[in-house]
């Protein structure tokens, strides 16, 4: 249960009525806050060295001496620390704080300052991760990103953040640099946080207020990168460090990419049922419309055993131009489907994931492949391979227990620039990586409406590799980067 906010008088408490309702001013040495209609203020800069008016729900928070004093939450190993004030009936206004992280080296690391909060677990946030700030949507256990913009100093020195909540609109800053606008939220009112997620970190200068106007932004939004997974866990300090600089800009702004407003349309949960079974003895050839009616087909002897081993044979084998549709692949299933070029495979179920489910090797930038509907399990690697240039779609699809649902290769002997766009997709833990991409070969992934079920603040939702053309390739980031990853509407419950 939250706890409630601290009662203990600092100075003179009054209540007065005004228009039927009561409304109530505390003036304190620290805090100075007041909730009545009209209006909504609240200011602390710790100054008095105590955090009277404010209400602990984990974690590790006193005042410190840093140049004055500020607040720290010292707890590193604090998997979700929060200090809450206000008045819940709080609607419409503007959050500022300066935050200084500890630390943002354990995995799904956060620090940041929190708005509308109904209880301990639900709220709106703003917040610092590595490598970026992201705009958060808290129900419980459900964390839904609604946009992020890549900052590399995201973890170094002081920063000023602001949450603007208006409406059905969220609207965060960083140092005056634009995270997000994103409407058509449903929280509506509540208090204001302090917060840190397996991080130390230290806040001052908190000030709510009416909703302030728009500053004139050092850069455009860009649509954020979900939750991810950075270096093991460090021990962080339990004080702050010994100075507080004046907060800076940060040095590095992404390429301006629209806000995606999430959808609440999780793919479909429904397998076919196979009408009939049918062996495959060598590869069929598709070269243009294949209904399979829900048949499923199983793999022979001859084109492998469909586990990991290299070199087995597809299944299908789709020409420029073809589509798949309605075919459920069983096991063994050998290499699943190649796709020479422009292909679609439309409501196709793997059953338990081969080498690969399906593999791009178009031979041309333009062209495409859809993974449309359908579904797969028990990918131990790869379930989507791009090894050709091109787009790969997949959307309106579904996956469980998988390694990665789409990787770009790797360490392909020749390498292109390749892109993927992952929209309406559920996928079930276990799962190491939802995209792994090349930037330094020019990919790009756009991710947007994805759920993941059973998925945690660890959850890779977006990796990047420095691609090779032999060897193997070396993980870089496990953060999306708002330019050649950008991550909306992820859902993790």
């Amino acid at each position: 249960m939250e706890p409630e906010m601290a009662t203990r008088p600092r100075g003179r408490r009054r209540t007065a009525l005004i228009g039927g309702f009561a409304a109530v001013v505390v003036a304190a040495v620290g805090v100075a806050a007041t909730a009545f209609a009209g209006s909504t203020s609240l200011t602390d800069d710790f100054s008095d060295g105590d955090t009277a008016g404010w209400s602990k729900s984990g974690g590790s928070w006193s005042v410190v001496s840093d140049g004055g004093k500020v607040l720290n939450q010292a707890n590193a190993g604090s998997e979700l620390a929060r200090m809450f004030a206000g008045d819940k009936g709080w609607t419409d206004y503007t959050l500022q704080a300066r935050v200084r992280p500890g630390a943002l080296t354990a995995g799904g690391a956060a620090v940041g300052v929190a708005a509308r909060a109904t209880g301990s677990s639900q709220f709106q946030r703003l917040v610092l991760v590595p490598g970026a700030a992201r705009i958060e949507e808290v129900r419980g256990s459900n964390v839904t990103t609604l946009s992020t913009v890549a900052l590399a100093s995201a973890a170094t020195g002081w920063h000023q953040l602001r949450l603007d909540v208006i409406g059905t609109r969220v609207r965060g800053y960083v140092d005056n640099v634009a995270v997000g606008d994103v409407s058509g939220r449903a929280l509506k009112a509540g208090r204001v946080g302090l917060l840190t997620v397996h991080a130390s970190a230290s806040f001052d200068d908190v000030s709510v207020s009416a909703p302030a106007p728009t500053p004139a932004p050092t850069a455009t939004p860009t649509t954020r990168p979900p939750t991810a997974t950075v270096a093991p866990a460090t021990t962080a300090p339990t004080t702050a460090p010994a100075s507080k600089p004046p907060t800076t800009a940060p040095t590095s702004k992404p390429a301006a990419t629209p806000t995606v407003k999430p959808t609440t349309n999780p793919a479909a949960t429904t397998w076919p049922t196979p009408v009939r079974t049918e062996t495959l003895t060598e590869t069929k050839k598709v070269t243009g419309p294949f209904d399979g009616g829900n048949v499923r087909f199983i793999g022979g002897a001859a084109l492998g055993d469909g586990g990991q081993g290299e070199g087995q044979a597809p299944m299908f084998q789709l020409a420029d131009g073809a589509t798949l549709s309605n075919v459920i692949i069983g096991t063994p299933a050998a290499d699943g489907v190649h796709c020479l070029g422009t292909c679609t495979l439309r409501n196709v179920w793997w059953q338990d994931v081969g080498e690969d489910a399906a593999t791009f090797k178009g031979t041309a930038a333009g062209q495409t492949m859809t993974i449309d509907g359908g579904g797969a399990m028990h990918a131990s690697d790869k379930t989507f391979q791009h090894n050709g240039p091109g787009t790969m779609i997949i959307k309106n699809f579904q996956a469980a227990d998988i390694g990665k649902l789409y990787r770009s290769c790797g360490n392909c002997s020749k390498q292109f620039a390749r892109h993927v766009q992952v929209s309406n997709v559920t996928v079930t833990v276990p799962l190491k990586t939802l995209v792994g991409i090349n930037p330094n070969f020019g990919d790009t992934a756009k991710i947007s409406d994805v759920t993941v079920v059973g998925g945690t603040a660890k959850t890779v939702i977006c990796a990047s590799f420095k691609g090779v053309t032999s060897g193997e390739p070396t993980e870089v980031s496990k953060v999306p980067d708002g330019v050649n990853c950008v991550a909306t509407g992820i859902v993790l419950k």
